[in-house]
Formats: C-alpha cells, sequence, structure tokens
C-alpha cells in the first residue's frame, strides 16, 4: 500500500487557486487567448499525463491564463474539501473548466491517505454546484475494433449531472427500529407534512435518502432536446419507473411535457423521434443497435452506461465528457476515465508503464473550443480540432498505448512491437502535432 507521506509530496500544490500566464514563448504560433480557463489537477498517473499533456502539447502553442486548482486527494483533505468548492465557483465565473480525473476515496483509500473524513466524490461536488447535463461520447479510430461490432456509428450518452445517489445521505443503521422518511414544509403548514415508514429493522443495516429536484430535471430535459437536435440524432430517456414510479415517474412526466410543448414539432420537422424506455429494455436495445442517437440517463445508470460504451466501442480511454450547463455556456470538460492507480503503483516504482492519454488529453481540446467559441477564437478552434485529428491519425498508423493494441490484437497475443510506453506515444503525438502545425 502506498503511504500517504510519499503521495503527499509527489501530489501537493497550492491550497489555493493560482493565476498563472504563460510566458515562455516556445513556438512563434502560439495562439492567444483572451479569457481565461479554470485548470482543475487530479490524481495518480492521470495527474502524471495531464503535466505532460499541460506543458508538451498544450501551452507551447497557447497563450492562455490558467486558474488552478490542486483537487488531488491531500490537498482536497488539507482544505476540508473546500478547494472543490472553490473551483467549481471559479468555472462559474470563467465558464470553461478543464478537469483532469480524481480519487474518490472509499474506506482503503481513507487509510491509505489518512484521510480526516472520506470525501464525496469531487465530480459529484462540482456538478451539484454548476448543475447542467454530462454528454459522453466515443472517440473513434478506424483501427480500433468494436466489441460490438454492429455500432457503426457513436452513442452519446447524456448523463444527469446533479442529485440522485451522488449527493445522498445515508446512515449506518445499528440495530432495531423504525426508519422513516418526512418532509417538513418551510412555510410551517402542517398539511403540507409528509411522512412515511421505510424499513422496520430487525438487525442492523444501512439506509439512504436521495433526491432531485423538477428545476434539474426540465434543465436535464431541455439540454438533452437540444443536444439532439444539435446532433440530428434521435433521443431515447431511459428510467426504472415500473419500480420507482413516484421517483423515476417525474422524470418520465417531465420530459414528456417538454417534449410536447417545446420540441415534437422541431423534431418532426428534423425526421428525428424521442422515446422513454425502461432501462434494462434500453441496455438491450442499445446492444443490438447501429448506433446513431442520444441516451439520456439518470446519473448512476449514466455512469455506469457511459463505460459501457467507451469499452464497447475499444476503451475506457476513447471517451469524451464534457458537462454543459444550462445557461448554455458554462462548460466542464474532463476525463472520462480514473486515475489508473495499477499504473501508477508502477510509475513511481520506476518501471515501465503503457497509459493511454487520449481522454485527456480531449479534455483539453473540448474546453479549448467551448473557450474557442464562447470568445470567437477560430484559431485556437482549429488547433483543437488538430490535436484531436493528430491522436486519431496517429493511433490509425498504428502508433498506440497497449489498451488499444490489446483491443486489436487481442491481450494474450500483444508484444512490445504493437504498442509503446507511456512516454513514446506522448513523444509520438508530440512529433505528430509539429508536423501537422508546421
Amino acid at each position: 500500500m502506498l503511504k500517504s507521506t510519499i503521495l503527499t509530496s509527489l501530489l501537493r500544490r497550492t491550497i489555493t487557486a493560482k493565476s498563472t500566464a504563460i510566458t515562455n514563448q516556445s513556438y512563434s504560433t502560439r495562439i492567444k487567448v483572451d479569457n481565461p480557463i479554470v485548470e482543475l489537477d487530479g490524481d495518480e498517473m492521470a495527474r502524471i499525463l495531464w503535466e505532460r499533456i499541460r506543458e508538451e502539447l498544450i501551452l507551447p502553442y497557447v497563450m492562455v491564463e490558467r486558474k488552478y486548482f490542486d483537487l488531488g486527494l491531500p490537498n482536497r483533505d488539507s482544505t476540508d474539501d473546500q478547494v472543490t468548492i472553490q473551483a467549481a465557483k471559479a468555472i462559474s465565473k470563467y465558464n470553461i473548466g478543464i478537469k483532469c480525473a480524481t480519487i474518490t476515496p472509499d474506506e482503503n483509500r481513507v487509510k491509505e491517505f489518512n484521510l480526516k473524513a472520506m470525501w464525496r466524490s469531487p465530480n459529484g461536488t462540482v456538478r451539484n454546484i454548476l448543475g447542467g447535463t454530462v454528454f459522453r461520447e466515443p472517440i473513434i479510430c478506424q483501427s480500433i475494433p468494436r466489441l460490438v461490432p454492429g455500432w457503426k456509428k457513436s452513442i452519446t450518452v447524456g448523463r444527469h449531472a446533479f442529485g440522485d445517489q451522488y449527493k445522498a445521505s445515508e446512515i449506518k443503521i445499528d440495530g432495531k427500529g423504525k426508519l422513516k422518511l418526512v418532509f417538513i414544509p418551510a412555510s410551517g403548514n402542517k398539511s403540507q407534512e409528509q411522512s412515511i415508514d421505510v424499513y422496520e429493522f430487525d438487525n442492523p443495516g444501512v439506509a439512504l435518502a436521495m433526491y432531485n429536484t423538477d428545476k434539474s430535471i426540465t434543465e436535464f430535459a431541455h439540454s438533452c432536446f437540444q443536444y439532439a437536435l444539435h446532433k440530428q440524432q434521435s433521443l431515447y430517456l431511459s428510467t426504472k419507473n415500473t419500480i420507482l414510479k413516484t421517483y423515476d415517474g417525474r422524470f418520465k412526466d417531465i420530459f414528456q411535457e417538454i417534449y410536447s410543448s417545446h420540441y415534437e414539432s422541431k423534431f418532426q420537422q428534423a425526421k428525428l423521434s424521442y422515446q422513454h424506455r425502461l432501462i434494462d429494455d434500453m441496455v438491450a436495445q442499445v446492444m443490438k443497435s447501429n448506433g446513431g442517437f442520444i441516451w439520456a440517463a439518470k446519473n448512476y445508470d449514466g455512469d455506469v452506461q457511459s463505460d459501457l460504451l467507451a469499452q464497447g466501442f475499444g476503451s475506457l480511454g476513447l471517451m469524451t465528457s464534457v458537462l454543459v450547463c444550462p445557461d448554455g455556456k458554462t462548460v466542464l470538460a474532463e476525463a472520462a476515465h480514473g486515475t489508473v492507480t495499477r499504473h501508477y503503483q508502477q510509475h513511481i516504482k520506476g518501471h515501465e508503464t503503457s497509459t493511454n492519454p487520449i481522454a485527456s488529453i480531449f479534455a483539453w481540446t473540448r474546453g479549448l473550443m467551448y473557450r474557442a467559441k464562447l470568445d470567437g477564437n477560430k484559431d485556437l478552434e482549429r488547433f483543437a480540432l488538430q490535436l484531436e485529428q493528430v491522436c486519431i491519425n496517429t493511433v490509425d498508423n498504428g502508433e498506440m498505448t497497449k489498451d488499444l493494441a490489446a483491443a486489436v490484437h487481442g491481450l494474450q497475443n500483444v508484444t512490445k512491437e504493437h504498442y509503446l510506453n507511456t512516454s513514446e506515444f506522448l513523444d509520438a503525438l508530440k512529433n505528430n502535432l509539429k508536423k501537422a502545425l508546421f
């Protein structure tokens, strides 16, 4: 087990945000960006990749002020997780956030890092402050075979990024007793109070309470319908309203009301459709489809199913993730994978790794694209698109990390000649980017 003192020394950054303007001009064609971006640093191998991406693929070409927040677990612990809240507020102010993958601690992580508390998911905290919808879309490389061969077109998951399990309150039950769910109206009107018996415990157990709001579900619906029209793809909403008749039924009803009153004619004109499906039926439909649609999913469902889609399209490292807020201009782009702990443990021992950085690169490019659109910066938009194409072309030309080589050749057949290590792949991207730009 890694010692928290070693990790703290490796990961420590300043507690407060830093405004960082780039001063060392590496290339004569650096693009000036008028407004800042908010950078949220992360943990473990993802953090190692993040630094190299920033220093070798972004900053040599882009002159941008970065409002920096260290969301590495040691710093979240030392600030009682206030740094996460500060970062979310900064994104609200400056509109564009770009985030590295972070650790959500469990019991083992609490011991490993000697944490004060089992801090909540930083992604969940930021998303609950910002609201909005997370859209996750696969990065398609023609050389990477799909595990689901019928998927000819991309499938985008619109994940509702508010409430549910990610903002739930939970308790451990120590013995016999009654669990109740109670609502007390702010008005003090006794007639509006609600109380229901949830369960009569005969022995110890666990319980949780979660919530959502009509406002957030409404914003989720509008985001999904607008995104479907933007992508010119049909939209499906999945719930389990047959079991959660009130909770999931509210999602179904609000989506239908908004579709009927705001979007039905637009969908018909565009020859698109909207349907609600049960989550189990939706999963079956996805597996036998050829793709080419938007899947609106509740928070937990979207989290799980987006990873399934990423792997089905070739790799968890080939997935974009963008949180689009209700105002249409506030965005958080992030890597859609974890911190790659196993590779990090090898890395700090001095062993070679082959870690895929593409999703982290696309977090930067998608964030910069939205910055470019808000600022009207065509040069920045072109650069971001070029860097994405360089990543795809590099893989399609046979230079790739081990996870992608395993998708091509089968893990049992992969030898060192099939893939590059982490540093070699980043060097290949850096060299190919130079060729593309100059």
